[in-house]
């Protein structure tokens, strides 16, 4: 007879961490077995026992599903959008997005143009003069360009209003990760890939990280820029509080019996899974940012205690209380985070939600929502990104209209709608990271997309665009990125 125990657990756990309460109740004629699979190691003379286990199967949550597929009807407007406001006068033209293919993700057989007129209410398209060169010296020709709609523009407006205005609290995020860190330093390239889900703007590495000397600083490391910390807070040093359990109605005013495993509705686990994690939760909390990672045994229960709250911390500092497990493992050093960083996401179900929907599974922190799957704290961001959600939604009832019209012999369909495509694009990708690759996108790119906008931008008379017009009677100037 084979010792086990609970399902969820794959990896060789340390005696030495587990005290005889953690372990569950086997009878006496299973002792022996113990001493059979335990297994010394010769070099550092620790004693491990060996666990053979099934797989956790993970259990849909549909309500949080639904917000990586609202994220994912989005992913394409937002990567335009970002492109349009990283150029001076926020538009660019259509031969010059072709070579953006790669970080729009649009496959061969898409077609640009199909994709902007999928979404009129936030894209438009308009014609500027062509330079005078030698080809066309004869003729004036004009080039097609893509810009902002007032409406999106407006809300792109107030977006980077509302994270200017933010900066304090945005800056003090940053300081809290490199608190979090071991050795109080962050590479920027990696924090390209948290920074949408932080709500950072796409400029922080050469604006927010300069704007406050006194919480950290830039430098030059052998791997890259790195973003150090400048100062220890120990205000910002405290784990975030534990989430409120709702006080069940009792017959009989009393204390429980028996430990209450708080999980998800519709979430039932295996017996031994669910006595391991009533012991897990016993196990007395650690501070991640206080606590001494060398102090703790490798690869030990307390250890995995203390990955648990770092991951918790982090997804506690994102806008939307989730991100992709990937971003995470880019972190992995840095946080001293297990190597099997999912397998131990997953064996917390009473902690994270993993969401199988993409191409890329996202983590959820479950106590930032209720049981409907709503955000429990729902910031200003979100509410300028459902108005954009608006928007689409009011792109896709346009088509619908146009689409019918066609049919009915009413009005004959143009060429937009020569490639239609499902919105359930099943790949969620923020693509900071191959965007911003330099400091500034229209400053450092050594690409084709610098040199021909640096031709536009020296014959003044092609630039007939004005950013204020664009933004809908904007007052002040928008700032290119």
């Amino acid at each position: 007879m084979e010792l086990s125990l609970p399902s969820s657990l794959q990896r060789n756990w340390p005696i030495s961490s587990l005290n005889s309460s953690f372990l569950p109740h086997y009878p006496p004629c299973l002792l022996g077995t113990v001493k059979k699979n335990c297994k010394i190691n010769k070099i550092s003379q620790n004693i491990y026992f060996s666990i053979s286990c099934s797989s956790v199967k993970t259990v849909r949550c549909p309500s949080l599903d639904r917000h990586v597929v609202k994220q994912n009807k989005i992913r394409f407007v937002q990567k335009l959008q970002t492109l349009l406001l990283s150029k001076p006068k926020c538009y660019i033209p259509i031969h010059i997005l072709y070579k953006c293919r790669s970080y729009l993700s649009l496959s061969k057989p898409r077609s640009i143009l199909s994709m902007i007129h999928r979404y009129p209410t936030i894209f438009e398209l308009f014609s500027i003069p062509t330079p005078p060169l030698p080809v066309n010296a004869t003729k004036s020709l004009s080039q097609l360009c893509v810009r902002l709609t007032p409406a999106a523009a407006a809300l792109a407006a107030q977006e980077l209003s509302l994270k200017s205005a933010i900066s304090d609290s945005l800056a003090t995020k940053l300081q809290k990760l490199l608190m979090l860190s071991s050795h109080h330093r962050l590479l920027l390239s990696k924090l390209v890939h948290l920074a949408p889900d932080l709500g950072l703007p796409p400029n922080f590495r050469s604006r927010l990280c300069n704007d406050h000397p006194n919480k950290f600083k830039t430098i030059d490391t052998s791997y890259g820029r790195a973003l150090e910390l400048g100062s220890w807070d120990q205000d910002l040093a405290k784990p975030l509080s534990s989430p409120k359990v709702q006080s069940r109605e009792l017959i009989v005013d009393r204390p429980l019996k028996f430990n209450q495993l708080t999980l998800r509705k519709g979430l039932n686990l295996k017996r031994r899974h669910q006595d391991f994690l009533l012991k897990f939760k016993e196990i007395p909390d650690v501070c991640p940012y206080n606590t001494p990672v060398l102090d703790l045994p490798k690869e030990s229960i307390e250890a995995e205690k203390r990955a648990c709250l770092v991951v918790r911390e982090v997804l506690g500092m994102t806008v939307e209380k989730r991100t992709l497990i990937d971003h995470l493992t880019h972190f992995r050093k840095e946080f001293v985070l297990p190597n099997k960083l999912r397998g131990m996401i997953v064996r917390h179900p009473e902690l994270f939600y993993v969401s199988l929907k993409g191409q890329r599974d996202s983590v959820f922190l479950v106590e930032g929502f209720d049981d409907k799957g709503a955000l429990l704290e729902k910031k200003e961001s979100l509410v300028i990104k459902e108005k954009l959600m608006e928007l689409v939604s009011e792109s896709k009832r346009l088509r619908r209209e146009r689409r019918n019209a066609r049919i009915n012999n009413t009005e004959i369909g143009d060429a937009s709608d020569e490639f239609e495509y499902d919105d359930n694009d099943d790949d969620y990708d923020d693509g900071f990271q191959s965007l911003f690759e330099s400091e500034d996108l229209y400053l450092d790119d050594d690409g084709d997309e610098k040199v021909e906008t640096v031709d536009y931008r020296e014959n003044g008379q092609f630039w007939t665009v004005d950013a204020h017009s664009v933004l809908g009677g904007w007052k002040q100037p928008m700032e290119p990125w």
